[in-house]
């Protein structure tokens, strides 16, 4: 571990924003397993980041409000569990358990609602590697570095997003390894440490991850009950005049909303008007579910210098296929090729012809992931409606998730107590800025139903534990 990392301090106050609402039930145990349980999510999350130094147990306790001994009790497990290391004379530092810590009690996720991701579509995909294994050979003659993408997939993705009323020539694609490779190029070419990026709230976690790994600051705009307040973006674009805006208008992650026609057009305006260069994340924008999404936002915005939309083959048709890209102005493109060779030097030819042929093939494929994730998607509805019946699954309707109101601000502790039963569920916190969000968790219908029914019952178990109502059901049973 280095010096700088080791020299890194947490605030107290802001680790205490961040753990959000960790407390239980007394049913669910101990306060300071909760209290342990809740800054391991932080550091497995990134959150807190490995080799920081943890505040002193005192100014924790004080933050908190809760006695020295709960906190003392909680280092000492994190200790433990190889989440703290301590050092004699200073304060403790958070790691990572090396294997030889890892206790072969300790609960291991057996369903997983981390990632909102689908099985690939196994005979296109096999396919269209087949005829990507043939189509590579001119490009062995060559050195094989290919920063902007091999033609065949830039033409592919060019005419996509002509089909969609966005008239874009291939010179205006740049192919990233994914989605998250793509926004993390954008942000190290057109940000420096401490600028600013507007965020909705909630977000895709990916995306905040990238932010803080840039060295800049998000700033979030709230999405309502409804989504999008147009007039806070505007007033917040024009008051923090930040260096870039983050906005997902297709299928957004976590919520499901989508940007109705109308709002494309004002909100294009706005950005238009206040000169925001903006990253416009279409990497869900083929999961829509009930109707079809209007044309791209750069189109209702009209100047390509401004807009950098993202996209990406994980959502559409395989996680496993890391191939994505970036639409931008030819000027915009070269900056950011003038940056990559210090990240990489091209995303691998053959993945790439692969992709190139899936997105032949979309017209096949893509609906029948649709009726999937529809199926899916009722099918969690109406699990929680029989089992969790006061959860308030959100309005939005696309995507690959849903965004649910829990009856109380328990998300943090939720997570926790899931993940002592074997399911792996990020907190609500994860998709905001600051540590806000403990009303709501991120719910993904993208696997088989067997798995949904499997988690929704772990789900179940862990909230009737933290909330304390475990006890009186059984004792209602026995009577």
């Amino acid at each position: 571990m280095s010096a700088d990392m080791a020299a890194r301090a947490l605030d107290v106050d802001l680790l205490a924003r961040e753990l959000g609402n960790w407390r239980t039930s007394s049913h669910s145990g101990p306060a300071y397993l909760g209290l342990a349980d809740a800054i391991r999510l932080l550091i497995v999350d990134g959150r807190v980041p490995v080799g920081s130094r943890i505040p002193s147990e005192r100014a924790l306790a004080e933050s908190l409000r809760v006695s020295r001994t709960t906190v003392t009790a909680a280092f000492a497990q994190l200790r433990e569990d190889g989440y703290l290391h301590a050092r004699r004379g200073a304060r403790s530092i958070t790691a990572l358990p090396t294997s030889s810590q890892v206790h072969t009690d300790a609960p291991t996720p057996t369903v997983s609602l981390a990632e909102a991701a689908m099985c690939a579509p196994a005979t296109a995909v096999l396919e269209a590697f087949g005829e990507a294994a043939r189509d590579i050979t001119p490009f062995l003659r060559a050195p094989g570095h290919e920063l902007m993408g091999v033609d065949p997939l830039r033409v592919a993705i060019a005419e996509r997003y002509c089909a969609r009323g966005l008239p874009t020539d291939p010179d205006q694609i740049m192919v990233t390894t994914g989605a998250q490779h793509a926004i993390g190029l954008i942000l190290a070419s057109h940000t420096r440490p401490g600028d600013r990026v507007l965020v909705e709230q909630p977000t895709y976690h990916g995306a905040l991850t990238a932010i803080s790994t840039a060295g800049a600051r998000a700033v979030p705009v709230a999405l309502t009950e409804d989504g999008w307040e147009l007039g806070a973006v505007q007033a917040a674009l024009r008051q923090l005049a930040p260096s870039l805006a983050y906005l997902i208008p297709d299928s957004h992650n976590p919520t499901g909303f989508t940007l109705s026609a109308a709002q494309r057009k004002q909100l294009g305006q706005i950005i238009s008007d206040t000169r925001t260069r903006t990253i416009v994340d279409e990497s869900i924008a083929d999961m829509w579910l009930d109707e079809a999404p209007p044309q791209p936002l750069a189109a209702a915005v009209g100047r390509d210098d401004l807009v950098l939309t993202v996209g990406s083959m994980s959502k559409s048709f395989w996680g496993g296929l890391r191939v994505g890209w970036i639409r931008a102005e030819r000027g915009t493109l070269a900056t950011i090729a003038a940056i990559r060779p210090s990240v990489d030097l091209g995303t691998p030819i053959l993945e790439q012809l692969a992709a190139a042929r899936l997105l032949a093939m979309h017209a096949e494929v893509l609906p029948e992931r649709r009726d999937l994730l529809r199926a899916r998607r009722e099918f969690l509805v109406g699990l929680l409606a029989r089992e969790l019946p006061d959860w308030q699954p959100g309005p939005g309707r696309g995507g690959m998730s849903l965004w649910v109101r829990l009856p109380a601000p328990m998300s943090t502790a939720l997570s926790a107590a899931a993940l002592r039963l074997g399911l792996d569920v990020p907190a609500g916190p994860r998709f905001g800025v600051d540590g806000t969000l403990e009303r709501f968790i991120r719910l993904p219908y993208a696997l088989p139903e067997s798995e949904l029914e499997d988690a929704v019952q772990l789900l179940a178990r862990a909230w009737h534990s933290i909330t304390g109502t475990v006890g009186a059901q059984r004792q209602t049973l026995v009577v």
